[in-house]
């Protein structure tokens, strides 16, 4: 498989202002903490889910490796190439080649526009084609994005269009450069139920004619279904990855099992496994040792010392969990996932 995207070692962090209270008295600035030494790769025609609760840095690594937001340390390397230190005008054709889709479409779509002007939007910035060329590729974005006929999507506006059409014009916005990498944020969180099953179908697609997809979620039974690889952050770090399957079915990590736990089954039956309530600590002031110890039902008096490394889980090399104690237990969810 050709890795299309190389993260390593990826942190983003944001100095919070002191306030005049504070530069007087010359207090230390705090750092809010957001992406703190993420690293994994997507393939070409490889679905890869980010996964965790609100907070946990997801969005923000999607906008570094985008480079809308500047990583603090780390490399992203885009087809091989080292883009972390880019410049404006060298990283423009690179975007070409990187496009994203985000949560709320109304919002990504120009209300003014009709839909086949926001779609050919990006093919006007990279001034890609003639104006009937244009057209053209608009039309086959919006057909591979399920809207058809295209020709009738295209003459819509934002408003005329329900929010699972709304998404996949924003989808086909994302198309129509032709893109090697695609982001998905959160694509079908604002989509109701019977919805969702058409976006996810149309991504499922992409990525078998060889599309890379970076997908970010918080639902784990749909990243279970629709993704290759999954990586479980939490507090800014990736706590556990590998092989789908292999993390839902056999979690290693404490949070790990605790996501999986939360996911509704058949009877309304939920496994418990201890987890104690409230959220994550702040970022800005992050634990010391293994981040995850202050919740941890397992936690001993070495977690809050060492912040344990990724290695690999027992029985299966692929499969990597950040947590020395449960690394080498078997813990299988026998009950499948809901779809």
């Amino acid at each position: 498989m050709t890795t299309l995207l190389d993260v390593d070692g990826l942190a983003t962090h944001f100095p919070l202002p002191r306030g005049p209270v504070g530069a007087l008295r010359r207090a230390p600035r705090r750092v809010v903490r957001a992406v703190d030494g993420v690293s994994f790769t997507v393939g070409a025609g490889e679905l890869v889910a980010l996964v965790g609760e609100s907070g946990s840095g997801k969005t923000t690594t999607a906008q570094s490796v985008l480079r809308v937001v500047d990583p603090s340390t780390g490399t992203v390397r885009f087809r091989g190439q080292d883009i972390t230190a880019l410049g404006r005008r060298a990283l423009k054709p690179v975007r070409r080649h990187m496009q994203v889709v985000y949560q709320d479409p109304y919002e990504s779509l120009d209300p003014r526009f009709r839909i086949g002007r926001s779609v050919a939007e990006p093919l006007v910035v990279h001034r890609v084609g003639t104006r009937a060329g244009r057209r053209e590729l608009v039309l086959a974005a919006l057909e591979r994005a399920g809207l058809t006929p295209a020709e009738t999507f295209a003459g819509r506006y934002p408003h005329e269009l329900s929010g699972g059409q709304r998404q996949r014009a924003a989808i086909a916005a994302a198309l129509v450069l032709g893109p090697d990498l695609l982001i998905a944020d959160e694509p079908v969180s604002m989509l109701d139920v019977s919805v969702r099953a058409g976006v996810l179908g149309v991504l499922d697609e992409l990525r078998r004619d060889g599309l890379g997809i970076l997908m970010i979620t918080h639902d784990l039974s749909t990243a279970a279904h629709h993704a290759d690889r999954i990586a479980v952050m939490y507090l800014g770090r990736v706590v556990e990855e590998g092989p789908a399957a292999e993390v839902v079915r056999n979690p290693s990590h404490p949070y790990t099992r605790a996501l999986v736990a939360a996911v509704p089954r058949a009877g309304g039956t939920r496994r418990d496994v201890g987890i104690p309530a409230g959220d994550a600590p702040d970022p800005a002031d992050v634990p010391g040792g293994c981040r995850f110890h202050p919740r941890c039902p397992i936690a001993i008096d070495a977690c809050t010392r060492t912040d344990p490394a990724l290695l690999a889980v027992a029985g299966a090399a692929a499969h990597r969990a950040a947590c020395p104690i449960t690394r080498n237990q078997e813990t299988t969810c026998h009950q499948p996932l809901p779809r």
